[in-house]
């Protein structure tokens, strides 16, 4: 805990702020933290990642290295993470020497569904009808209620990643082979009407503020489109959930940027999805639309700094820009897209991760669309769409 804001200062003019995970949340939150007056430190086994780029330090160690861990906390004054895979020893191991957020407690629950979802139903924030499987028994007695369902490995599964459609009992032997016999969480599949997401900020005092809500699109289990605010929302269903994000960061007794994933299903009504602890993809307009950026808000809660509520003063479109764009369709060859064109439409804001390769599938970096009006700036985007080859929205 800080018992006061960490502040550049005479005595210290340039803080450190250390960073678990050298990707591109970690990039983007090194330019948040640079601006404000701090310096980065990054610990990543990968010394050429895109956060250890711009880091005035890079750490090359692997995330069970306790070498590594005293590294960063010699040269930092907090620590925050960028990816919920981090390894809960680091984090306890850390937070015994200096202020970590979020704790290794918040993250271990958004680290695996089982425990995710038992927290969801604890808290009082509906999900996804489901059950745990971690045994053939366990795979016996799923209720043919649940089916058609969704089996997900517990822990390490995103992006569409760590899945399989199961239509029938039948198939669940199968999936769960599939899957590697691992413990899943097997999800009653949902007809659903749209996928938001909310961003809450939680400080060491339990002040909370949010952005806006905004409204996904997912393809193949990729974010592929993020609308903010979302277009097709009722009022009163994104304040519920608002309420619902906000209810679970007090939960956890989180400190930092939390993310909540929600459906609404066809009937209407909202269920959580999941969480990340971090900032999340679909956050990334809020640098270019909000006069507070998720990324703000996760330094202000590092620092101990006041927490003010963002402003969206642009409505935005933001398009997750794949590395299937660095191809010519059908073929391997690389190619640059037309980012001339791109940029040259009005309120097109392109920020690259700075990763080296591109291949299809990875995330190479959003491009934001910011207008007067939400109407013109989804038309500008769907532009931008067409030039780059992406299915329209």
């Amino acid at each position: 805990m800080i018992a006061r804001p960490l502040l550049p200062d005479a005595a210290d003019p340039r803080p450190t702020l250390g960073v678990l995970g050298g990707g591109q949340l970690g990039r983007m939150f090194a330019h948040a933290a640079q601006a404000a007056g701090y310096a980065v430190a990054v610990l990543d086994p990968n010394a050429a990642g895109p956060a250890g780029q711009v880091a005035q330090r890079q750490i090359a160690a692997a995330y069970d290295d306790p070498a590594g861990w005293a590294a960063l906390a010699s040269c930092c004054q907090a620590v925050t993470t960028e990816f919920e895979n981090v390894p809960a020893q680091a984090l306890d191991w850390l937070a015994q020497r200096l202020p970590v957020s979020p704790s290794a407690a918040a993250v271990a629950v958004c680290q695996d569904r089982a425990r995710e979802k038992a927290f969801f139903e604890r808290a009082g924030v509906p999900c996804a009808p489901h059950v745990v499987v971690r045994s053939d028994a366990d795979l016996a007695a799923v209720p043919p209620s649940l089916l058609p369902g969704i089996l997900k490995t517990a822990s390490l599964g995103y992006d569409g990643k760590g899945q399989r459609t199961v239509h029938a009992p039948g198939e669940l032997a199968a999936a769960w082979e599939a899957l590697g016999r691992r413990p899943c969480v097997l999800e009653q599949r949902l007809a659903l009407k749209l996928e938001l997401s909310v961003i809450v900020a939680r400080g060491q005092d339990g002040a909370m503020a949010q952005l806006p809500v905004q409204q996904n699109l997912h393809r193949d289990g990729i974010l592929a489109v993020t609308q903010a605010p979302a277009p097709d929302l009722p009022d009163a269903v994104a304040a519920q959930a608002v309420d619902a994000a906000r209810t679970l960061a007090a939960a956890l007794d989180y400190v930092g940027v939390l993310c909540v994933e929600f459906f609404v299903l066809a009937d209407g009504r909202l269920v959580a999805n999941e969480m990340a602890p971090r900032p999340h993809n679909s956050g990334h307009c809020s640098i270019d639309a909000c006069d507070v950026s998720q990324f703000e808000l996760q330094l202000r809660t590092l620092a101990g700094l006041p927490l003010v509520m963002p402003r969206q003063h642009s409505p935005a479109v933001m398009l997750n820009l794949l590395g299937d764009l660095w191809f010519a369709p059908g073929t391997d060859d690389p190619r640059t897209p037309p980012w001339d064109r791109v940029l040259a439409l009005p309120g097109a804001r392109l920020h690259l991760y700075g990763k080296a390769e591109p291949r299809r599938g990875r995330k190479m970096g959003p491009l934001t669309v910011t207008a007067a009006r939400a109407d013109q700036a989804r038309r500008v985007a769907q532009q931008a769409a067409a030039l780059l080859g992406l299915p329209a929205f």
